[in-house]
């Protein structure tokens, strides 16, 4: 399913409301309701070739081999600004994640930089995601630039698997892929992936919705094209209402006062 892009017509004004409710195409919505997911782009949202470059300072991730990472936990004020909430370690169950290097584990990473926080493209598709998924004020979500670079060929869920990654509301988008075959999402009704419902390959400014609570999903291998130039794919994942008991335990321990999912 490919959606429209609409063009630009956010107003970071006090008008800021009513010109995100346009943000997405509007058989995003549509498709969220009737089959959980959905795939659109924002390239005339935002500088796509400015978001490129946070990538090259990423730093490596420490618990997994050949990826790089930042992450920042995120949340709307009550004026529905964005705000950086301060540290807090990733946690995801073994319920969720099939990883050993990850599994149950805690997770600590720098924090995504002040100037990507800053541009206003970041702060309008942070808000324009919240608003998508009817997040509230001082409601955590979770914000990472992520991805593997390197050659040969790599798995770059490093042994997640098919899987979920314990919330309800997760997007996806494809920043870079430079010098890649595979890397194809694959969206499934079950854990086994006997029940297969739609397989995707997201290029750079294409985002995929999906509600993480109802399905899973996996991504192929990863191989170089050419020999002689490394391979690139980096991705934005954005997260929020977490139904990981171990996750929702770290976010309570850091920060009191967030409205958390806890009744699932």
């Amino acid at each position: 399913m490919k959606l429209d892009t609409l063009k630009h017509g956010f107003d970071l004004t006090s008008m800021l409301a009513d010109s995100l409710a346009d943000y997405w195409h509007p058989g995003v919505t549509e498709a969220l309701r009737h089959q959980d997911w959905a795939k659109t782009d924002i390239r005339d949202r935002i500088d796509l070739t400015a978001w490129q470059g946070f990538t090259a300072d990423l730093p490596r991730d420490p618990y997994v081999n050949q990826r790089w990472k930042r992450m920042s936990w995120l949340a709307l004020n009550d004026q529905g600004d964005v705000e950086d909430m301060g540290q807090c370690p990733m946690a995801q169950g073994g319920a969720f994640n099939d990883a050993e290097s990850m599994a149950d584990r805690l997770r600590y990473y720098d924090p995504l930089t002040r100037e990507f926080m800053a541009r206003p493209d970041v702060k309008a598709f942070v808000r324009a995601w919240a608003r998508l998924w009817s997040i509230g004020a001082h409601e955590p979500i979770l914000m990472q630039i992520t991805g593997v670079r390197g050659e040969g060929n790599i798995d770059p869920l490093q042994g997640q698997g098919i899987h979920a990654d314990g919330c309800k509301a997760l997007s996806i988008l494809v920043i870079n892929r430079e010098n890649v075959a595979g890397g194809e999402n694959h969206l499934f009704a079950d854990k086994a992936g006997t029940q297969p419902l739609v397989d995707i390959t997201l290029d750079p400014g294409d985002i995929l919705h999906l509600r993480d609570d109802r399905l899973f999903h996996s991504v192929d291998g990863i191989e170089q094209l050419d020999s002689e130039v490394p391979f690139e794919r980096f991705i934005i994942i954005i997260n929020s209402r977490f139904v990981d008991d171990f996750q929702n335990r770290m976010l309570r321990r850091h920060f009191p006062e967030a409205v958390l999912n806890e009744s699932f």
